[in-house]
């Protein structure tokens, strides 16, 4: 073998040698390999890293030590209605349930459509007709004096035959007594019985708040007790019902729901700005507009409740356009003024009326200070002491006068607004169900003397209804009805004899006199006719 031919060898061999330990540490390495994963993929989580918890540390405590210091004194109401007299079969197809997209009133559509206020009822409505058996309804309220005064809504309490209060943390239902209620702001004071040691919330100042302020909210919604909800204020001076004339409500997004009703809204510092009284809602569950009468009006109904049982307010005896619609612009700007109060109605026998006040005088001023609005002349009236004389500052025709007048209390001047008894002297306006969509009241000597009206018999139009047979027939307000088809009236009386005599698609002929302001205000005759529709207001 040649040298060449072992080198060649020898090389071969090395390579072989090399190749097969190359091959040999593959192998090795391929085994080892996947004994890892293979012992790898036996732990649940590959990768993952244990969570370490932090050392506790305080964050934002500001609505924690809300809760923690208001709790105590928010309160969950229970009422209880005890079973009415059995109804006969004819009084209980009669009845009709309210829809449950409806107001308080009954009225739907706008914003009444989804209007609610906060009943007990877990699941909205207001406190309904009491069923045969006996009902329970669930609000909220708000200790405000140790002696055992809670501050609640009216609506909450109303008719309750028993008011049970149950306290946070406290598993004991305290019985309460009803101290005094105020419907038109729909607030109430109970006190409660047999509970120590009571911690009373603390009142903050309504007129302080701006919008866009921190706003805390606690209460029972759907009957969950020490349910706290934030949010903000997102407006103040919200009318919601142009015919409450004493409801100015903060509006806020805190969540807040049926069962809520009488609990506080409180601000950052843990006093209560307000009591919550409404929501806006669709459903009649949150959606973000929530309404709380200011702590400020609700503090001056406590304090007269606690100190007569009752609130008194004075009052004038007018009943007026709303300030902030077109027709009560259109009326001012007619008569040359841009402000000012347009005097609709004057019931009979009121202050306004002894004073000499008439329809379609145009309030201007008060005690020498100007008027601008219907709110401005009720806020001023009706913390006004009972008895007190004020000046009305008056333009009648374009011609400014002045005209005392003494302020009366409003639930006399007004019986029929707060269920009392009329005034001796007066007469009821007749509902539109008997007068065709029109309030009618008799005409009293002193009423002609003050309309300067000659003529005898008729009934004077106080007001008429919107969309009604009345209003699509042309009849106004201060129009007096003298004869229907040709039959004369005298009195309310004679509407509703005749009324009743008619049906739908009665072709009716309506007498009226109206005031001919073109011809120095004489009184006028005129006709109005109609088809009476299936279902006349």
């Amino acid at each position: 073998m040649s040298f060449f031919d072992k080198l060649r060898t020898q090389k071969l061999l090395s390579f072989t040698l090399i190749l097969f330990t190359l091959c040999l540490g593959v192998v090795i390495g391929t085994l080892i390999t996947s004994g890892v994963k293979a012992a790898r993929d036996t732990t649940p989580a590959p990768g993952a890293t244990p969570l370490v918890i932090p050392n506790p540390v305080e964050l934002s405590t500001a609505f924690s030590q809300i809760a923690k210091e208001v709790e105590p004194s928010v309160v969950n109401i229970s009422t209880t209605y005890n079973p009415k007299p059995a109804r006969s079969r004819m009084q209980r197809r009669g009845q009709q349930a309210t829809p449950p997209d409806e107001d308080d009133n009954g009225q739907g559509g706008g914003m009444d459509e989804f209007f609610y206020r906060f009943f007990g009822n877990p699941f909205g409505g207001t406190t309904p007709e009491m069923p045969d058996r006996g009902s329970q309804a669930l609000g909220s309220g708000v200790v405000i004096d140790r002696a055992g005064y809670i501050l609640t809504n009216n609506h909450v309490v109303d008719k309750a035959d028993r008011i049970q209060v149950k306290f946070t943390g406290d598993p004991m239902q305290y019985d309460a007594k009803v101290v005094g209620v105020d419907a038109p702001t729909d607030l109430a004071v109970i006190r409660v019985e047999g509970k120590s040691s009571l911690a009373p919330a603390k009142i903050g100042n309504s007129d302080a708040v701006q919008v866009g302020d921190w706003a805390v909210a606690i209460g029972s919604p759907f009957g969950f007790q020490a349910t706290v909800t934030a949010g903000i204020i997102s407006a103040k001076e919200r009318d919601v019902d142009l015919s409450s004339q004493y409801q100015h409500f903060l509006q806020t997004d805190a969540a807040i729901n049926p069962g809520n009703s009488g609990g506080p809204l409180l601000n950052i510092r843990g006093e209560v700005i307000g009591i919550n009284t409404a929501i806006a809602s669709r459903s009649g569950g949150y959606q973000g507009i929530g309404f709380a009468l200011p702590i400020n009006t609700a503090a001056q109904v406590y304090n007269q409740i606690i100190k007569t049982g009752k609130v008194v307010r004075g009052s004038i005896g007018i009943k007026f356009t709303p300030s902030d619609t077109d027709r009560a612009r259109a009326l001012l700007k007619a008569n040359g003024l841009a402000e000012g109060v347009f005097v609709q109605e004057v019931p009979a026998g009121g202050p306004a009326e002894k004073a000499g006040i008439q329809p379609g005088d145009i309030i201007v001023s008060l005690n020498g200070k100007p008027v601008r609005d219907g709110s401005q002349l009720v806020n001023t009236i009706s913390t006004t002491p009972v008895g007190t004389p004020v000046e009305l500052g008056v333009v009648r025709d374009g011609k400014h006068q002045n005209f005392k007048v003494l302020v009366g209390d409003l639930a006399q001047v007004f019986p029929e607004d707060f269920g009392g008894p009329e005034q001796p002297g007066t007469e009821k306006p007749e509902g539109s169900a008997v007068s065709f969509g029109m309030s009618i009241t008799n005409l009293t000597p002193q009423r002609r003397q003050t309309l300067g009206l000659k003529q005898g018999g008729g009934v004077l139009i106080s007001s008429v209804e919107p969309n009604s047979f009345a209003d699509d027939i042309g009849l106004a307000p201060n129009d007096i009805l003298t004869s229907i088809n040709r039959h004369t009236v005298n009195t309310v009386d004679d509407v509703t004899r005749l009324r009743s005599t008619l049906k739908p698609g009665d072709a009716v002929q309506l007498q009226v006199l109206r005031k001919d302001q073109g011809r120095n205000g004489e009184w006028t005759q005129q006709f109005v006719a109609g088809i009476l529709p299936s279902n006349p207001k």
